[in-house]
């Protein structure tokens, strides 16, 4: 037993004597690193974080959000903000392979930039007389708390399809050149008149006038782009509302309809244009 004891209490020192010299080489490279100025780098964001929030713009409605980031990520990225077509949620447009697109995005030589994506209902990102206003939900809520998450919202970009282009349209106008790096539209949710709107899009004539992309001041100092394909319902509309805006917005129209084939066609064009003006 004695010399069990023995053997026991070599090992346990060994052991302790072990720890000590590891210990004070890791101390000596701590202050190695100190003394030639040396920074540790800092941990890469994850390339897809989810979450939600329970927004008082729509309403206490609980609101999910997923950012999708290039991998080895660790400064603050500016974003783009992904608006949703009636009938989708953020989930979907997150479906896609966001991820992936942005790896090989910077791959290619691109500026890196995030996507985010936020449910917002089918109330066409804009107050309605039932109280819910997911348009004041992205500007006022979703965009502070993107701050919290680590992004560079100073300034930011609009992508939307269908009821999320012409969201796109509206938001990028309403928070300003100043902190509206680009906004690109595609197939928009366009009408000419309050009179030919699809029903649910608006609340009357005065909610189509209060909440018009038409004629806006604010788009001669924002980079538009706008994709639709010929097919496309809205191209008529579309087509009309490109001939009034200041100055010509890039992309335009070629063969497609209204659904996901086309504007997958276009994704890749359409993000090559908005990444250096998002991070310039």
């Amino acid at each position: 037993m004695a010399a069990m004891s023995a053997q026991l209490s070599r090992r346990t020192v060994l052991r302790l004597a072990a720890g000590a010299a590891a210990g004070a080489a890791g101390a000596h490279a701590l202050a190695a690193a100190g003394m030639s100025g040396a920074v540790p780098p800092a941990p890469a964001a994850p390339t897809y974080l989810t979450g939600s929030f329970v927004s008082a713009a729509r309403g206490g409605v609980p609101t999910n959000w997923a950012i999708a980031r290039p991998p080895g990520q660790t400064g603050a990225l500016r974003p783009v903000i992904a608006l949703h077509g009636k009938g989708a949620d953020a989930a979907q447009v997150m479906a896609g392979g966001v991820e992936q697109g942005l790896a090989q995005t910077v791959a290619a030589g691109l500026p890196p930039f995030a996507v985010v994506a936020v449910d917002g209902g089918g109330s066409y990102w804009h107050r309605r007389t039932s109280g819910e206003d997911s348009g004041a939900m992205v500007l006022d809520e979703l965009l502070p708390m993107l701050s919290e998450q680590g992004l560079d919202t100073s300034r930011v970009g609009f992508l939307g399809w269908s009821m999320g282009g012409y969201g796109a349209l509206l938001l990028g106008a309403r928070l300003g050149p100043a902190r509206t790096a680009a906004i690109c539209a595609v197939s928009p949710a366009l009408w000419t008149s309050a009179g030919a709107t699809a029903p649910g899009a608006f609340d009357g004539a005065d909610d189509y006038a209060a909440n018009s992309v038409w004629g806006l001041p604010e788009f001669a100092s924002i980079p538009i782009r706008i994709d639709c394909g010929t097919s496309d319902p809205f191209a008529s509309a579309t087509r009309q509302f490109i001939a009034q805006l200041p100055t010509p917005p890039a992309g335009g129209f070629s063969p497609g309809g209204h659904d996901g084939e086309f504007w997958s066609s276009q994704l890749p064009a359409e993000i090559s244009w908005m990444a250096p003006l998002l991070t310039a």
